[in-house]
């Protein structure tokens, strides 16, 4: 597990290193065979060691951890992702400035771009508001992941999933990409949105031609 330990640590330093989080924000976590290693609340990323990372024991009881350090205040939608997608290895939680702007409006992203089709749908959903680290939280972003693998959070930032944690960096820095296109595009007077038929076009096309590639779950 020391692997994984150290895998973890470039995921979430990289994710600082891109500008998707500020100082402690944000959350990064992966699936291992003894349970979920994740970050720990309030910890700098440049500052972690392995042993710092708390392990959720996903056939324990709800929340039991072992390890020093308490797991991020968000651990229950990690925790809860996990047990439901059992083919998700890897999340990576995001407040990005783009990501975060259109959370912050309660916007999804609709069909923009034929990118969207990359997180599993014809649109990137925007889960309502709830206080963070709650169960009411955890329970709407399962909503909003149904069929999808990111989503973005109102008033709070983006989650994205994949096979394994540096699958779901690419797919939060992608993220980030997409919604600094719609935001850009709504400065212009908003995108001429895809129809129906082309965003179904362009899932096929995408499973097909780069889905085998991305790890995408």
């Amino acid at each position: 597990m020391e692997l994984q330990r150290q895998h973890l640590i470039a995921a979430a330093r990289a994710m600082a290193a891109r500008g998707l989080s500020a100082g402690t924000s944000g959350n990064v976590s992966l699936r291992t065979g003894q349970g979920v290693l994740i970050t720990p609340s309030a910890v700098p990323y440049d500052e972690l060691t392995p042993e710092m990372l708390p392990l959720l024991l996903l056939d324990g009881a709800y929340g039991a951890f072992e390890g020093r350090y308490r797991p991020s205040s968000e651990w229950r939608f990690h925790w809860d992702i996990y047990a439901a997608r059992p083919e998700v290895g890897g999340i990576v939680h995001h407040h990005a400035p783009y990501t975060t702007a259109l959370a912050m409006a309660g916007r999804e992203i609709p069909a923009s771009h034929y990118m969207v089709a990359r997180f599993g749908g014809a649109s990137v959903r925007c889960a309502p508001y709830a206080l963070f680290g709650t169960a009411e939280l955890s329970t709407l972003v399962l909503a909003a992941l149904a069929g999808r693998t990111a989503c973005l959070m109102a008033n709070h930032g983006g989650i994205a999933l994949g096979a394994d944690v540096a699958v779901a960096l690419t797919a939060a820095t992608e993220l980030e990409a997409l919604a600094r296109h719609y935001a850009l595009s709504l400065a212009v007077g908003g995108p001429t949105l895809l129809s129906e038929a082309q965003m179904a076009e362009a899932l096929a096309q995408f499973a097909g031609v780069y889905g085998p590639n991305t790890g995408a779950v």
